[in-house]
């Protein structure tokens, strides 16, 4: 097999993943694209791995322990990239990365005023019961 169809795969595997980081605006999309290339990135490790030795003739195989090492630092870095998504989403209401950002900055969203519908809901309420 040439070692141009997995490069060539994963030359597109890592565009979609790229086009994926830089389109999406929800955390658990971006989280997927980046995992998409680093698969793209270790199905190139393993190509060449199997190129190499071929040319060489010599069984060390770092570029497949490279591989092994990346597809663990990958789940580590999905795994708390997920938890801190989630503890987000509960104390904001939202993952979509541009009102994240918004209100780290110190703008206010364009959104209603939460304070003020929560108090008024509250308002209501107690007048209701009354």
């Amino acid at each position: 097999m040439h070692l141009a169809y997995p490069a060539v795969l994963s030359a597109l595997l890592f565009c979609t993943g790229l086009y994926g980081v830089l389109a999406r605006r929800n955390a658990i999309l971006v989280l997927m694209s980046v995992e998409l290339m680093l698969n793209a990135v270790n199905l190139n490790l393993v190509a060449f791995d199997v190129w190499l030795s071929k040319a060489a003739e010599e069984s060390l195989h770092s570029g497949q322990a490279l591989t092994l090492f990346t597809i663990a630092v990958a789940a580590a870095e999905i795994g708390i990239g997920l938890a801190i998504v989630l503890a987000v989403h509960r104390n904001r209401g939202t993952s979509d990365i541009d009102r994240l950002r918004d209100t780290a900055e110190g703008r206010e969203p364009d959104g209603p005023d939460t304070d003020t519908l929560a108090t008024g809901a509250a308002g209501e309420k107690a007048e209701a019961t009354a």
